[in-house]
């Protein structure tokens, strides 16, 4: 059995921990059931630094699905190929969770449906915004309640690109966490609600020109981005050139050009200036994935 997960990218700008879109990049497990014992192996990225024992993200998540079913496994083999990069914001963490649940209730008979998935995927990580798109696929917005998450997945449009800086530094999301203030002022969150509340109308008609006034937030970016020079500086650049379409992906510290395909003028700027930068960057163009996570058989 093979399950390929996409990478996330999650706020958005103004929708802190509540918006989330998969991408054209993938996680691959490769999961059986054998005679005894546990056997990881991982390849691509994170190879030599991510656990081949039972404090693998992927083994863990699978053990919690296996708890809630009632499913014991006699062993399990586990082959990870990971082309999402660690720790830069674009959900690898997720994409481990997402699918470690989906591939053991494959194995164990599939008795959880995709809503039951979500909210042990949401147990795991502590909130839906990456999980849930990795899952769903697509544009979601989502919210945990007491008992259940809530939430609305749309298609992405096909004419968005994803211009993905990603830098060589990385930052835990622990670490972006801590840099945010306990409390913000009734103005800069009835700032947010609006901003957000037009960027999600915005990319659910696909009214591209109006996604840039939508991006702005002052929740999360303004503490984020003084976390490593060049995101201060990338920033600052941008607004310069009056390139309003970018954004934190997640806790950073990825940053995202959201670009037409038929317009590479300010694609260009934007790459100019990320490869001005001192320290290494590589810039990916994805797309929005609309299906989420898939399993597959040999």
């Amino acid at each position: 059995m093979k399950v390929i997960i996409p990478a996330t990218t999650s706020n958005i700008g103004p929708g802190f921990d509540c918006l989330g879109m998969a991408l054209s990049l993938y996680n691959t497990i490769e999961v059986e059931e054998i005679d005894q014992g546990l056997i990881i192996e991982v390849s691509g990225l994170g190879k030599g630094f991510i656990d081949t024992n039972e404090n693998n993200l992927v083994y863990k998540s699978m053990l919690k699905c296996f708890e809630k079913v009632g499913y014991k496994p006699k062993g399990l083999k586990i082959k990870q190929y990971n082309e999402i990069p660690i720790a830069r914001g674009l959900g690898s963490s997720a994409a481990c969770i997402v699918g470690g649940v989906v591939a053991a209730n494959e194995l164990s008979g599939n008795s959880l449906n995709k809503d039951e998935l979500l909210k042990l995927a949401v147990d795991i990580e502590g909130h839906p915004d990456d999980v849930a798109p990795a899952l769903l696929g697509g544009l979601v917005v989502s919210n945990k309640g007491e008992d259940e998450i809530h939430y609305v997945q749309a298609p992405i449009a096909d004419d968005l690109r994803f211009i993905s800086a990603i830098p060589e530094k990385t930052l835990s999301t622990k670490e972006s966490r801590e840099v945010l203030p306990n409390q913000v002022s009734f103005e800069d969150a009835v700032f947010n609600l609006g901003k957000s509340s037009l960027l999600v109308a915005a990319l659910i008609k696909g009214e591209v020109e109006t996604i840039p006034f939508g991006l702005q937030d002052r929740l999360h970016e303004p503490y984020r981005i003084k976390l490593l020079d060049s995101l201060g500086k990338i920033f600052a650049e941008c607004k310069k050139y009056n390139l309003n379409n970018i954004f934190l992906s997640g806790a950073g510290p990825t940053v995202i050009m959201l670009a037409e395909k038929e317009k590479i003028d300010k694609e260009k700027v934007f790459r100019e200036i990320v490869h001005g930068m001192i320290d290494k960057w590589e810039i990916k163009t994805l797309h929005g994935d609309n299906i989420g996570v898939k399993v597959l058989y040999n």
